[in-house]
């Protein structure tokens, strides 16, 4: 395997153990800083504000830079702030700090995919590019639930060491193994952003930051749920997080081939109807203990099942401005974690318990469904009949 893709894969790890390990960790954040699990959910806000300013921003800026100095740029910018995260000692650089270190996280992808794909021999792009989000994956099978655990039983601050020290280890993979380019002659900054003057653009970023709402609002409180409603020991949320994590990995890999099969804007309207489905289940079975684990793994499967197509739905839907469209798009899934986040401890500082925001999450992958129905239809459809 070329070794650049490993060193992009590498990033991948850094960048998904930083957003999704907060969602394990939070009580102990919480208890650490004297304030409320909803309090501390800020903290998941914050991160996914910092990717949806950080994305376009960053891309447009860099545009006439080498890939390999972006890169390396974007993981230096990585590897400070989440170092400053894990030692602030006040609440204001605390926050500063877990804000910034969102930045690098969509102009990552959103570069690291034309860098994977030009990497790749002719007819690979598509295999080239998931392995970069391989290291996602990874990252939440392994890399989250063993955050986690040092979070449980040490401190969370050990933890975002650990995690700055992984986009160290990124940079200097990038540095020694990534090959020299140059930058690319036709990125022109005013056509990628003219992506944005079509309503179809808007219409992707909503489908996205809504629906993808549903699986934060469930995920960004899944340790008090299983602590508190499912009664499950607090030792056991590291359990929890490697079913969620095993079930993203084949949620993935299902979701790839199923848009292959069916189409990816298809491939998502079933993707959003499952979620919502299974997480009202998960409302209504919540306090039965023992089925707490093969739901961890079932919801995480249908939830992250919708990444790929989402993916090929924005490249597909943006010819000439893909580099743009794809860090957009995760800004876009980091507004909807922003917004899960957020809606979704409206009930829970109401007074209700931990299984509440699964509802949350209910109404907007339902409303994601039927944006993505509205975009196979009036997009997809119409240029199929041209």
């Amino acid at each position: 395997m070329n070794k650049a893709l490993i060193a992009l894969a590498f990033g991948g790890l850094a960048i998904g153990m930083t957003e999704f390990t907060m969602m394990g960790i939070l009580p102990d954040i919480a208890k650490d800083l004297q304030i409320e699990i909803p309090e501390a959910s800020n903290l998941i806000a914050l991160y996914a504000l910092g990717v949806v300013v950080g994305a376009p921003t960053l891309v447009a800026f860099s545009g006439k830079y080498s890939p390999r100095n972006i890169l390396l740029f974007l993981m230096l910018l990585f590897f400070v702030f989440n170092g400053i995260f894990a030692i602030a000692p006040n609440k204001i650089l605390l926050l500063t700090s877990r804000f910034i270190s969102g930045f690098p996280h969509g102009a990552f992808f959103g570069v690291g995919s034309v860098v994977a794909a030009r990497l790749a021999k002719p007819g690979k792009e598509a295999q080239a590019i998931s392995i970069m989000f391989t290291g996602m994956t990874i990252a939440n099978l392994a890399g989250v639930p063993l955050g986690t655990y040092i979070g449980h039983h040490y401190s969370w601050r050990i933890t975002y060491a650990v995690i700055s020290l992984l986009g160290l280890i990124t940079f200097l993979a990038i540095y020694f193994w990534m090959p020299k380019m140059e930058a690319s002659k036709t990125n022109n900054v005013l056509k990628q952003i003219r992506y944005f003057t079509r309503w179809d653009a808007w219409l992707m970023v909503a489908v996205i930051a809504i629906g993808t709402g549903g699986l934060f609002a469930w995920i960004s409180y899944i340790a008090p749920l299983v602590t508190d409603v499912s009664n499950l020991p607090e030792n056991r949320v590291p359990v929890i997080m490697v079913l969620v994590g095993l079930g993203m990995f084949f949620g993935n890999i299902i979701g790839g081939k199923l848009a292959d099969s069916i189409t990816p804007s298809k491939a998502v309207i079933i993707g959003f109807i499952a979620m919502a489905v299974c997480l009202l289940v998960v409302f209504f079975i919540a306090h039965i203990t023992y089925l707490a684990y093969p739901m961890a793994f079932i919801t995480g499967m249908i939830s992250f099942s919708i990444g790929s197509p989402l993916q090929m739905m924005l490249i597909n839907n943006a010819k000439g401005a893909e580099t743009f469209a794809a860090a957009a798009g995760q800004a876009s899934f980091n507004i909807g974690n922003t917004l899960g986040a957020y809606l979704g401890a409206v009930p829970i500082t109401l007074g209700y318990a931990y299984n509440y925001p699964s509802l949350i999450g209910v109404s907007m992958a339902s409303m994601g469904a039927m944006l993505a129905y509205v975009f196979w239809r009036k997009v997809v459809r119409v240029k199929m009949n041209v």
